[in-house]
């Protein structure tokens, strides 16, 4: 299959901007290995965009977070009829916002912990409360866990929505679930195998992901067979229900009773040799630079 010159879109104007640089460098690093014409373009603007349109036949989008993974770019890229990897306008920015995610989901009738929304205009009201606690606090479009906190008690509420509202002016409050996380890689219709994430912290958090030497990735995940593919089947519906097409990540909170609840997806997970889809690629047989062409394979052929 031939390529043309592809364009490795990368850093973009979000929070996660510098997680993106190093995703589009090690994206463009592998494509050239493999005598693919591949060119790592830093894009901030629509200007950069119709450039990179002119210029190149095809995106690989290795963008996180608002503008390039919430659907701004994919429906730039439509307009101008570049062809892109990854998921469209409408699936983007579905799954950037965790809470109209969770209100898909649960309308398809899958399971993901109990929520509510705080807004400028629905501002706290601890009488009309209903959660409990601990309670994890969100912006409801950010990635990389930034602006989360875990809160336990009222006062820790309010210093957590404060914080979220920063980012975003939409929050989510979302039910902890006390159990193991896991996350499901997925490229083309293959679920790749499970990862288990085990950190010291109250969570999964950015310092976890990026900064911490403290977290632990198990693949195998040590889940028996039967419990890993009904997961994997669980996550593959999740994707198709907010229509993800090509590549993500979903991930997963388990319980002390083994029931899996629905976080999150993905749609342009981090793209490192030690980021997650990596990982679990590795597990399954696939190196970084095959997982990359791929994903490149996969999205050309749709």
């Amino acid at each position: 299959m031939t390529f043309g010159r592809v364009a490795v879109l990368m850093g973009g104007v979000s929070e996660e901007r510098p997680i993106s640089l190093r995703s589009g460098e090690a994206v463009t690093a592998a494509l050239q290995r493999q005598g693919i014409d591949a060119t790592a373009c830093d894009v901030r603007t629509l200007d950069d965009l119709i450039k990179v349109a002119d210029s190149y036949d095809l995106a690989f989008i290795a963008l996180h977070g608002r503008w390039g993974e919430d659907g701004t770019v994919q429906g730039i890229l439509d307009t101008l009829g570049m062809p892109y990897t990854g998921s469209g306008l409408a699936a983007s920015a579905l799954a950037m916002d965790k809470l109209r995610s969770k209100l898909a989901w649960r309308g398809a009738g899958l399971p993901t912990p109990a929520f509510d929304v705080i807004t400028p205009q629905a501002p706290l009201d601890l009488t009309q409360y209903m959660l409990g606690f601990p309670v994890m606090v969100k912006p409801a479009r950010e990635g990389s866990s930034i602006g989360i906190s875990r809160a336990d008690t009222p006062e820790m509420l309010h210093e957590a929505v404060e914080i979220a509202l920063k980012y975003d002016d939409e929050v989510l409050l979302e039910q902890w679930i006390d159990g193991t996380e896991y996350t499901a890689g997925i490229v083309g219709e293959r679920v790749l195998p499970l990862i288990r994430l085990e950190t010291p912290r109250q969570f999964y958090d950015y310092t976890a992901k990026y900064e911490a030497g403290d977290t632990q990735y198990h693949c195998p995940c040590g889940l028996n067979a039967v419990q890993e593919a009904e997961i994997a089947e669980l996550c593959l519906e999740a994707f198709h229900t907010l229509g993800a097409q090509d590549w993500g990540r979903v991930d997963v909170m388990v319980d002390g009773e083994g029931k899996p609840w629905l976080i999150e997806l993905n749609t342009v997970p981090g793209m490192t040799d030690h980021s997650l889809v990596p990982m679990a690629a590795k597990a399954a047989g696939m190196d970084f630079d095959t997982l990359v062409r791929t994903i490149l394979e996969v999205s050309l052929t749709r």
